[in-house]
């Protein structure tokens, strides 16, 4: 079995209707030092693999825990965030509080949705998490709803949200190649979704 510390990244500099791809705020990055430093305490003097979704604040969340133990951070696609079907921002931003109240068969069917495989999506991130059997432990840096999708596959529910992981939360799942478990869900906040 495959231990993966799911953390979710620090508080950005702004929210989805700030920006696309915000870098961390500067409590962020004492976050990601504080999670660093959890997960090391957790891994006990072992190291990981760490990979990150391609988006600045998981990279910039990554960085301390990947400078402590002397390892490289992996650009791991499938773990990005929910891909949004507008480049608007307030548009974007109102779609998402929408979503965020369903479930994956709703969002599979939102007409301002069409051209976006969220299946796929999903199923990628699932795949991601089973592909990392080889390894003892895995470290993943990555986004409120796509820890979600990890919960809801874990659990066998159909919300999008089945909890609200806080910024650098850490949730642990296991898996076996084919089965995911979950072990513990980090702590639950509250907070806007950046």
């Amino acid at each position: 079995m495959t231990k993966i510390y799911f953390v979710r990244h620090g508080q950005a500099a702004t929210g989805w209707g700030g920006a696309a791809d915000p870098e961390l705020a500067e409590i962020g990055h004492v976050q990601a030092q504080k999670v660093a430093n959890e997960i090391a305490t957790h891994l006990d003097g072992q190291t990981a693999k760490i990979l990150t979704s391609p988006l600045l604040r998981c990279q910039d969340t990554a960085a301390p825990l990947a400078a402590k133990w002397g390892v490289e951070v992996i650009i791991e696609p499938r773990v990005r965030e929910l891909p949004s079907p507008m480049s608007d921002l307030t548009a974007r931003t109102d779609w998402l509080k929408r979503v965020m109240q369903g479930t994956w068969n709703e969002l599979d069917n939102d007409h301002q949705s069409q051209g976006t495989d969220f299946p796929a999506w999903r199923t990628g991130i699932i795949q991601a998490l089973h592909d990392q059997v080889s390894e003892p432990a895995v470290i993943i840096f990555s986004h409120f709803i796509a820890i979600n999708v990890a919960y809801s596959e874990a659990c066998k529910t159909e919300k999008v949200v089945g909890f609200q992981p806080d910024n650098c939360s850490v949730s642990i799942f296991e898996t076996d190649g084919a089965t995911l478990t979950c072990i513990e869900t980090g702590r639950d906040a509250k907070t806007v979704v950046n």
